[in-house]
């Protein structure tokens, strides 16, 4: 049985006068346990797939179905986490940790444990009662990371999760959220403009095209480096050649929209 599958989504945004299709006869099977990466220039429909899968709004054509079943609205076995952490500031983190328990119904001592044993795990137990603004960028996208995990989804989305943090920060992050999503057995689809991240990170790296969004090619990512943590698939040497390959594939679909 698929885990996640897409069959022919396309997107058409209407306006009064016109019609702008973003995302055309997108098809994928997702399998569970897999970190997928989504790759593409800006405007290609990366963010748009990953809010149809979350059931933010539904696909103009085609249908997502998760365990066989269609998505229909947000789903409480989908958890999407962004760029921004939008953590309340006027909240204290152990505020923001337990809020999509609460807003799901599911803020029990269980539950609730199970959270601050993930604030702990990502080293960030001594700050429960301290507020966002006393965070660091880092700090606060670990604290999303936990509010996302507090839920217990099967799939976690990652839009550009770590774009936002300077580079030093990024790779600690990489390895933090890479170890937990495979000690927790968790599915993942990562949106990225950086190849290396999809690199390090992924089991396939998914290659979208533009004007409008398709799948373009899909590189699977060698197991001498998937079975690795991404800080030390970065130093392994497959990784430059790999690089190289889905750069050299990356420089031509933007010679061929730019002709």
């Amino acid at each position: 049985m698929a885990f996640l599958q897409l069959e022919s989504v396309s997107q058409t945004y209407f306006s009064k006068h016109s019609a702008a299709v973003t995302l055309q006869d997108v098809s994928l099977t997702v399998n569970e346990g897999e970190f997928i990466s989504f790759l593409g220039p800006s405007g290609c429909g990366k963010t748009t797939v990953l809010s149809i899968i979350a059931g933010l709004f539904p696909p103009t054509e085609g249908t997502v179905t998760l365990y066989n079943q269609p998505i229909y609205g947000p789903h409480p076995k989908v958890g999407y986490m962004l760029q921004q952490d939008y953590l309340f500031p006027w909240k204290t983190i152990q505020d923001n940790i337990f809020l999509g328990l609460k807003l799901r119904g599911m803020l029990n001592e269980e539950r609730k444990s199970y959270t601050l044993s993930l604030l702990k795990e990502v080293g960030l137990h001594s700050v429960l009662n301290k507020y966002p603004g006393e965070l660091s960028g880092g700090m606060r996208q670990r604290v999303a990371f936990v509010r996302t995990l507090s839920t217990n989804p099967k799939i976690l989305l990652l839009d550009e999760p770590f774009s936002a943090l300077d580079y030093q920060t990024k790779l600690k992050l990489e390895n933090l959220v890479a170890g937990m999503l495979t000690d927790y057995q968790k599915t993942a689809i990562l949106v990225t403009h950086d190849i290396g991240e999809a690199i390090a990170m992924s089991n396939r790296i998914v290659l979208f095209s533009k004007n409008p969004g398709r799948i373009s090619r899909i590189f699977d990512v060698p197991e001498s480096l998937t079975k690795l943590s991404p800080f030390e698939a970065r130093q392994h040497p497959d990784y430059s050649g790999m690089f190289q390959n889905v750069w050299e594939e990356f420089e031509r679909l933007e010679e061929q929209e730019n002709t």
